[in-house]
């Protein structure tokens, strides 16, 4: 029993919410003024966010936690360059000046719910699908093909990391390089960034397994 608490633990830790980029993006361009409704209202106009529940009321729940999540997971990816105000009313991404005086809270309630995968009211055989199938959108997305000329070698030579590389260390980079190469970004380089999701997407598999 302790194994398998152990086993969810970890599947929890490293389960990344698609999402996260996405949000990124949009946050990028449009820093304040959303709510999480309209956030995710403009994410289904982009293609993110199709229906995850036959029942109305459990569509809108679990809506709301991929996008918490993913706001959670990103708020400490770019903490401390940036801080990213995680208010379901108010969410604010706030420039290296603003974001002085803020602090991931790992003793907040809230954080504590949505950052943890088995508050979403899904078995995780269908939390994984859900989100592999949300990684293959992304990829889409970004302009990523089928990956076949990628495999661990080269995705952890990408990543600069030696085939020893523990998930944790594959995980960490993979978000230091996204953040780097994100095309939203001023140095950002959109062809870069997309080999590097191929890399993630073969990586990913064996991060999450």
């Amino acid at each position: 029993m302790e194994e398998r608490y152990e086993l969810i633990e970890q599947f929890q830790q490293y389960m990344e919410n698609p999402l996260l980029w996405p949000i990124l993006e949009v946050l990028r361009k449009q820093s304040s003024g959303w709510k999480v409704h309209t956030l995710s209202a403009h994410l289904s106009e982009l293609g993110f966010m199709p229906v995850l529940d036959e029942k109305p009321e459990k569509d809108l729940f679990k809506r709301n936690f991929l996008i918490m999540n993913a706001l959670y997971q990103l708020q400490e990816t770019l903490y401390p360059d940036h801080w990213l105000q995680v208010q379901a009313m108010d969410i604010i991404l706030m420039s290296t000046h603003q974001s002085m005086g803020h602090e991931v809270d790992q003793q907040d309630p809230l954080r504590d719910y949505y950052i943890h995968w088995k508050n979403y009211d899904a078995e995780e055989g269908e939390v994984k699908r859900l989100l592999n199938e949300f990684w293959t959108r992304y990829k889409e997305f970004v302009g990523s093909t089928n990956g076949n000329d990628m495999d661990r070698s080269k995705a952890l030579s990408l990543f600069e990391l030696p085939l020893d590389a523990t998930q944790t260390e594959i995980r960490k980079t993979w978000r230091k390089l996204a953040l780097k190469w994100h095309p939203d970004r001023e140095c950002g380089d959109s062809e870069q960034f997309r080999v590097l999701c191929e890399a993630w997407h073969v990586l990913r598999h064996e991060v999450h397994a």
